[in-house]
């Protein structure tokens, strides 16, 4: 994609899938906890996962679904603590750093907007140091509503000052690319490839990219 970077003044950019490799949060939340808590409460670990993922699936497109603490009290886990246990999984996709360098070097205002918690997002930017890069960061629980709701992105104005026409958003949630369509954020990129250990497929409606290196200029990928 030949992007116009003249007509591009703000980048907000996804965390989880986006921007880090989404295989730390897939196999904790769907291998991890389950063991744990199975072997806590003497169920075989088919059976809590079952249980477990039924209880995740209820709260998509909520808070509560990136909320640590709902889940350390909803299972009696303590989720932050666990996530220590395979923080080793936690890394950032190929070429993300040249691309923030690049968006800094040109003097792009570049902004993480997440919906993680921010027990997750403290452990994440410990671990990765790549919070440097951006004029700030945002969790959709600083500002009470998911990324799924398109009013997300109005109320995210009261915080990064943004012209949806002259911003890029880069994510791995078609769900997120739609609401932010509708409020009229205009460049909109998805990361097909959010996991090193699924295939990538592309998105029918957005422009995919494997690597954010494709989109800045002279990249050849």
């Amino acid at each position: 994609m030949k992007i116009d970077w003249n007509a591009i003044d703000t980048v907000l950019l996804d965390m989880d899938g986006t921007l880090l490799d989404r295989h730390f949060d897939d196999h904790f939340w769907v291998e991890h906890v389950p063991r744990v808590w199975g072997r806590k409460n003497r169920v075989p670990l088919d059976e809590a996962k079952n249980r477990l993922h039924a209880m995740f699936r209820s709260q998509e497109n909520t808070l509560n679904w990136t909320d640590l603490d709902y889940w350390s009290d909803r299972l009696g886990l303590d989720i932050p603590l666990l996530k220590l246990e395979v923080d080793h999984l936690i890394a950032v996709h190929p070429g993300v750093i040249e691309f923030l360098t690049f968006l800094r070097q040109s003097n792009k205002q570049a902004w993480l907007v997440t919906n993680a918690h921010s027990k997750t997002l403290d452990l994440k930017m410990r671990k990765t140091r790549i919070s440097s890069y951006f004029n700030g960061i945002v969790s959709a629980h600083d500002l009470g509503l998911p990324k799924e709701e398109t009013s997300f992105w109005g109320k995210l104005q009261e915080k990064v000052k943004y012209d949806p026409l002259r911003t890029m958003l880069g994510e791995d949630s078609e769900t997120n690319l739609g609401t932010a369509r509708e409020y009229g954020i205009r460049y909109l990129i998805y990361v097909s490839r959010f996991s090193s250990t699924i295939p990538p497929a592309p998105s029918p409606e957005y422009h995919s990219i494997h690597y954010f290196t494709e989109l800045m200029p002279d990249s050849r990928n």
